[in-house]
């Protein structure tokens, strides 16, 4: 049998008086939150996994704390992992409120993104100011109060405190945006403002090696060979030398060898063997020089070189032949060696040695969230904080890792600072104490043996 028709089962303005009875008491006894909504990056399509998610949008919104006596849920809890915090929250918002002033902002996002559009969804984020706290909508009761008059009113959220999984959060409010600022996996580099360039002195020899000369290249080297020269007469010191092999034409042979120290006393041409690194056929001879420069000692490596800087040498008082070399640099950026291609003819004197300018650095401003990206390494990451007194930059998010002596260049700002040769690594997961279990562990139980309970 239908409904009398002549009783009202709730009309239009009954339901319309409630709801502004509703919103007129959230906006006197509720507190201000922020909705903060989740942007699916990127999705894994077989079974619609999201991969990752961003948070850049925020609408302020009144809401009542159901839960005014406190955090309900679990609260903190002492695991074998570390202090594990489980609170939870409990609001109360408006139904109208929402559609009106939060919905068409989603529904015009993304036709595919928001299904959701007209209520609050699952994984969307509160912050709660009252504790500078970030909680994650885990259930959205939409029907509690259960249709009094014939409508629902209110949305109740129950949320969890949000454990960070490498989302971004970009929502322009400093606020909240810090909040997770030490969250996740942090790399502390350590930056430089500006380069040191590195320095070096050389002596004079008389009967040192000028140059070696290489008349067979080889084939099939598998490793660097070693480069013996014989032995200078008594009172002298014998040359040291090194090969540098390269891969070309299919084949790895020998492109050229580089003196370390030209030696001295040779009144004749010393003999250079090449031996060993697997390959064949390769074949030097050199000569030596009457009075040229010795070893090239380095004085300061310097630090902020990318590439090797060139070495340039004084020439000889009264003509001659100018000594020639090329440095070597290691991943910290630093000068680690010269080795020299030609040690000259007519110095008199030592020479004077000028080793090239370190890279430019110190150039710009990072920006929060930006991506910065290593020149050598490739490694990528989000910047977390920059601070330009101690030229700190806190990444987080890190795909590869950042070598020290690279330029680290901001997508979005261009800065570029060199990475210095410490690097402070910080790791603030709430599963990092799984390694430091594991290492005493292994200290009970030896689990490489095959059986660690006994002695077979």
């Amino acid at each position: 049998m239908a409904l009398n028709p002549f009783f009202l089962q709730g009309s239009a303005g009954e339901q319309r008086l409630v709801q502004e009875l509703i919103n007129e008491q959230l906006k006197i006894y509720g507190v201000e939150v922020t909705y903060i909504p989740r942007k699916f990056v990127r999705r894994q399509t077989i079974i619609e996994e999201v991969q990752s998610s961003k948070f850049d949008d925020n609408f302020l919104l009144e809401a009542y704390v159901n839960t005014y006596d406190g955090y309900s849920g679990a609260g903190d809890i002492l695991t074998k992992f570390g202090m594990s915090i489980r609170d939870e929250l409990s609001l109360t918002i408006s139904k109208e409120r929402f559609e009106d002033f939060i919905s068409p902002f989603l529904d015009a996002g993304s036709d595919t993104e928001y299904e959701l559009s007209t209520r609050p969804r699952e994984g969307d984020l509160i912050y709660f100011p009252l504790g500078q706290r970030l909680f994650e909508v885990k259930f959205v009761e939409h029907e509690n109060p259960f249709y009094q008059l014939g409508k629902n009113y209110v949305y109740e959220l129950k949320c969890e405190l949000f454990e960070y999984e490498d989302e971004t959060l970009d929502t322009t409010i400093e606020e909240i945006d810090t909040v997770l600022e030490n969250t996740g996996y942090i790399v502390d580099l350590n930056l430089l403002s500006s380069g040191t360039d590195a320095t070096a002195i050389t002596t004079k020899v008389i009967g040192g090696v000028k140059e070696i000369f290489l008349n067979n290249d080889g084939y099939s080297y598998t490793s660097t060979p070693t480069v013996t020269i014989s032995a200078a007469p008594v009172g002298g010191v014998t040359a040291e030398a090194v090969a540098i092999t390269t891969f070309k034409g299919g084949v790895n042979s020998v492109k050229e060898i580089l003196l370390i120290n030209p030696g001295l006393g040779y009144t004749t041409n010393p003999t250079v063997t090449i031996s060993g690194g697997g390959g064949f056929g390769a074949i030097a001879t050199c000569g030596i020089t009457t009075s040229g420069i010795g070893t090239i000692s380095i004085t300061q490596s310097g630090n902020g070189y990318t590439t090797a800087p060139t070495v340039t040498i004084s020439g000889p008082v009264g003509g001659g032949t100018t000594a020639t070399a090329k440095s070597v640099i290691n991943g910290n950026g630093e000068v680690t060696g010269i080795r020299i291609v030609n040690s000259g003819v007519g110095y008199t004197v030592a020479p004077t040695i000028t080793i090239g300018a370190a890279a430019t650095t110190g150039i710009g401003t990072y920006q929060f969230n930006e991506i910065v990206t290593g020149s050598i390494s490739g490694s990528s990451a989000r910047v977390k904080n920059w601070d330009t007194d101690t030229n700190i930059l806190r990444v987080g998010i890190v795909t590869g890792t950042f070598y020290p002596g690279e330029l680290v260049v901001g997508a979005a700002s261009s800065a570029s600072y060199v990475i210095n040769v410490s690097t402070a690594n910080t790791t603030t997961d709430k599963y990092k104490q799984n390694e430091t279990i594991e290492t005493e562990a292994d200290l009970i139980l030896d689990f490489t043996e095959s059986n660690p309970f006994g002695t077979y």
